[in-house]
């Protein structure tokens, strides 16, 4: 059975999985920030960047149209934004 891409459960089933793969990300970044040192600090400065950045730019992708028109599309969209900088912390953070 093929999932529908709008489905609420699909977008209640991505954002537990955003959630699970934040939390994770989250957990790295406490124990590097718990390090301490420049790493820490650089780290640091760079969490603060993003969320800087994503306040930014989601706001502006969804004002443009680029997130979709419905709102199961935008909400789709916007999880799959932010799961993309989510996966990529969590791969650079583990990558140590």
């Amino acid at each position: 059975m093929a999932r529908r891409k709008d489905s609420w459960t699909t977008l209640a089933f991505d954002s537990w999985s955003l959630g699970l793969e934040a939390s994770a990300v989250i957990g790295l970044r406490m124990m590097k920030l718990a390090a301490g040192g420049a790493a820490a600090q650089a780290e640091a400065q760079l969490m603060v960047g993003e969320k800087v950045a994503a306040g930014l730019t989601l706001p502006m992708l969804a004002a443009t149209g680029q997130l979709g028109a419905s709102g199961p599309a935008i909400a789709s969209a916007s999880l799959a934004h932010l799961r993309r900088k989510v996966r990529a912390n969590r791969r650079r953070l583990t990558k140590a």
